[in-house]
């Protein structure tokens, strides 16, 4: 059985996100959504247990995902749980540079190999910083994220947060 992990923050996860899941769980047997806390990315908009209940339920229909959350290293996670490969999503050019450095250390630290999957479709621009951006000043993100981030999203934008 080849287990992969899929790490990023997913605050919040978003269709570009889902969409690069699904692709990956039609090609792996079990896929692991692995969200962390990530202070370079600045201040979150959910706390860990709301990522990962909004992951949970983005994905209920994909059988062979589970989720994840950690902090640490990434190839501590992926030792842990006996992954055989980590899988990095690429929307564009200047992910590939960040992404390369990350994946070359990760291999360096561990053995472990990263795989990259290219975005295909109409959503590589979205991004969770651009999502919680709009959202917080206003915006209707409801076409960019799944169900369950959208009503979790309503619901903060109803308290005025």
């Amino acid at each position: 059985m080849t287990r992969v992990l899929y790490p990023g923050s997913f605050d919040p996860i978003h269709c570009g996100h889902l969409e690069m899941i699904e692709t990956i769980a039609g090609l792996f047997e079990e896929v692991v959504v692995a969200a962390m806390e990530n202070p370079q990315k600045g201040e979150g908009l959910f706390g860990m247990s709301e990522r990962e209940k909004m992951i949970e339920e983005s994905c209920a229909h994909l059988p062979n995902v589970t989720v994840a959350m950690f902090s640490g290293l990434v190839v501590d996670l992926v030792r842990d749980l006996g992954a055989d490969l980590i899988v990095k999503g690429l929307r564009a050019v200047s992910d590939f540079e960040n992404e390369l450095q990350m994946a070359q250390m990760n291999s360096a630290l561990s053995g472990v190999q990263t795989l990259f999957v290219p975005s295909a479709s109409r959503r590589s621009f979205l991004a969770s910083k651009l999502i919680r951006e709009v959202a917080r000043l206003g915006g209707d993100v409801s076409s960019m994220v799944p169900e369950p981030v959208n009503r979790r999203m309503n619901r903060i934008e109803a308290s005025g947060l």
